[in-house]
């Protein structure tokens, strides 16, 4: 088989894998890949996908029989893989040609957690070592694999990621049975001590080696079996905390083979909205300071398909507003709809010069047209303010119609 023949498959089967941004690293000395402070000159696509980067296997060949995976070892598909050599040479030559700034390895798991591992760690070496490459390097850590080598491949990577897959341990049981959850977050744990060990070392000793200096990342998939969107986002909020996450990606469910432990492809439609929606609320933990109990609850555990989460919750909040934007804190900033981290610190750092009135928010960023109905400025009301709860709704549903009206349509929520 040829490189690009390998190159084919290879690439064709790493595209269900979504946890690659570049953000992050910074590997010293001036080399080859180094172009900037973040160690990767990288863009994203619309939904937040990182595009710069060779997101390739090492091998499709794997011993597992995760049921919602194309590659599993039932599935009748071209099989190939890459030496540690290829794999290297052929990044170098994609990087020199200007094709790519960096590297996005992962793997299915051949013969064992170990064997793969130390295939990927001579991948890594090649080009950290041999070509000096100081480029951004994103790769995926195998549950199972030995502490030992998990390590080493932590210090030739600037970000280590361990898809967690399933939300919950009967998931995995029903669709992953090689697969268990102390493997899983076992190497979490470990990469997170990883982590801040080597923060204290560097502090100590400037050229102390970095380990994943990035953080790490992990994915779930959206809609292969039937946990709530609340026990999603208390999960990933668990792992935040837990582990010290840069990111939880969340990858819609895309049936690519029949079995009777996952939705029938016939007439099933990836949960592409309930993906964004999941996206939106992630953002609200990480940067708004929002909880996943704030968001949702065991007796509402879904997410508003129509409104986003932030309007979702203002509107069950009405008694929180409306807010005095030039008295607010910043944490109550932060709450309304409209309003966002940036324009949040603009608005603290202008009102110390004047009072702001609604022109002034709109080129501070505000985006007025969900924010009128939820602020005030110097006690001045707008007409919006007056409109009646359900008149408010109607006119934030129609806002998000526009942008998401193309997934509701696949969902047969609104007509074409």
């Amino acid at each position: 088989m040829t490189i690009a023949e390998k190159l084919t498959i290879l690439t064709d089967a790493a595209k269900y894998d979504v946890a690659c941004t570049s953000s992050g690293g910074d590997r010293g000395g001036g080399k080859l890949g180094k172009t900037i402070a973040a160690g990767c000159c990288h863009s994203f696509s619309a939904d937040g996908r990182c595009i710069s980067l060779l997101k390739v296997l090492l091998t499709n060949v794997c011993v597992y029989n995760c049921q919602y995976c194309v590659n599993r070892t039932s599935n009748d598909l071209p099989r190939a893989m890459f030496t540690p050599r290829e794999l290297a040479d052929l990044t170098i030559d994609f990087y020199r040609r200007n094709y790519i700034e960096g590297l996005f390895l992962s793997s299915a798991v051949l013969r064992s957690p170990d064997y793969t591992t130390e295939l990927m760690i001579r991948t890594l070496s090649i080009l950290r070592e041999e070509y000096g490459f100081t480029g951004y390097i994103h790769a995926k850590a195998i549950p199972g694999a030995d502490p030992l080598l998990t390590d080493r491949l932590g210090r030739l990577a600037d970000r280590l990621s361990v898809n967690i897959e399933l939300p919950s341990s009967q998931s995995l049981a029903l669709l992953a049975p090689d697969k268990k959850k102390e493997a899983i977050f076992q190497p979490m744990a470990q990469i997170q001590t990883g982590i801040l060990q080597s923060k204290a070392e560097r502090q100590k000793f400037r050229h102390a080696p970095a380990f994943a200096p990035a953080g790490q990342s992990t994915q779930m998939i959206v809609g292969a079996s039937g946990e709530s969107d609340y026990h999603i986002l208390k999960l990933s909020e668990g792992m935040y905390r837990k582990y010290g996450l840069r990111r939880v990606f969340f990858s819609a469910y895309i049936p690519v083979a029949e079995s009777p432990l996952l939705p029938s492809p016939v007439d099933f439609k990836p949960p592409l909205l309930r993906e964004h929606r999941l996206y939106q609320s992630d953002w609200l933990l990480r940067f708004y300071h929002f909880t996943a109990d704030e968001i949702l609850s065991p007796d509402h555990p879904t997410l508003n398909p129509l409104l986003d989460p932030k309007c979702n919750w203002a509107m069950a909040h009405l008694d929180f507003f409306p807010v005095e934007v030039n008295t607010a804190d910043y944490e109550t900033l932060l709450r309304v709809p409209g309003i966002g981290v940036v324009s949040a610190r603009r608005i603290l750092s202008a009102r110390r010069w004047r009072a702001l009135d609604y022109d002034a928010l709109k080129k501070l960023g505000v985006v007025l047209k969900r924010a009128q109905y939820f602020l005030t400025c110097s006690g001045k009301m707008t007409p919006a303010l007056r409109v009646r709860p359900e008149g408010v709704l109607r006119a934030l549903t129609a806002l998000e119609a526009p942008a998401i009206a193309p997934q509701y349509e696949q969902l047969s929520l609104f007509p074409a």
